[in-house]
Formats: structure tokens, C-alpha cells, sequence
């Protein structure tokens, strides 16, 4: 029963300490995404965690547009950007530096890593 008790507890506290990583991704993130044509365009994206769940917005000079599907676990994040009718997977890596997230973009599996952006 003790032992029961302790390995929940333990449990508890691994899946505290993933959500608690994870809390560290909120916020806006910027970077240059190399489009089709093979040209570069700042992107920004904002997150917000909630648990396992991931929402926000991805804003360009073409507008801003919601997330939707977004999953965390461990290091890894998934989300789909909904970019006018088109909907662009996304999957992405957490670094533990905090500044800096590694994301594939879409079909093409466009490479990006996204900084901390700071907030002016």
C-alpha cells in the first residue's frame, strides 16, 4: 500500500515537472520562414499552453491566424496554423535553453528555429 502511494506520488510528480517545462513556451517567438519562391519574411508566433494543450496565433504581413490542435509532450509540439483556408501542420522541438524552439513547417518540411521575441 506505501509502495503504491509512493509511485503515485512519484508519477505525479514527473507529469508536474513536464507541464512545468513546458510553461516556459508561452509567450511570442519570432523568426524568418523561407517561403515557396524562396524568399524570406519575418513570422511570429504566439503560444499559450494550457496542460498538454496548445493554442495561439502565427502572425505575418499577410495577417494573423489562430492555432488549433496544438499538443505538448515532452520536448515535442504539435499544431496546425490555419492560414486562410489552407491548414499547415507544424511540428516542432522545445530546447531547454528556453530561447530557441526548432520547427518543420507544412509539406515542404521547411526548417525554421524560432527565437524569444522580446517584447517592445
Amino acid at each position: 500500500m506505501k509502495r503504491n502511494i509512493l509511485t503515485t506520488l512519484a508519477l505525479l510528480l514527473c507529469v508536474g515537472a513536464a507541464f512545468a517545462y513546458f510553461a516556459g513556451i508561452d509567450g511570442k517567438w519570432s523568426a524568418m520562414l523561407k517561403g515557396p519562391d524562396g524568399n524570406e519574411f519575418p513570422i511570429t508566433y504566439t503560444f499559450k499552453t494550457d496542460g498538454a494543450t496548445l493554442t495561439g496565433t502565427v502572425t505575418s504581413s499577410i495577417g494573423s491566424f489562430d492555432i488549433s490542435d496544438g499538443i505538448v509532450k515532452g520536448d515535442s509540439l504539435w499544431f496546425t496554423a490555419n492560414i486562410n483556408t489552407m491548414k499547415i501542420k507544424n511540428k516542432g522541438r522545445y530546447y531547454a535553453d528556453g530561447d530557441s524552439i526548432s520547427l518543420r513547417v507544412g509539406a515542404r518540411s521547411t526548417h525554421t528555429t524560432l527565437k524569444r521575441a522580446l517584447d517592445k
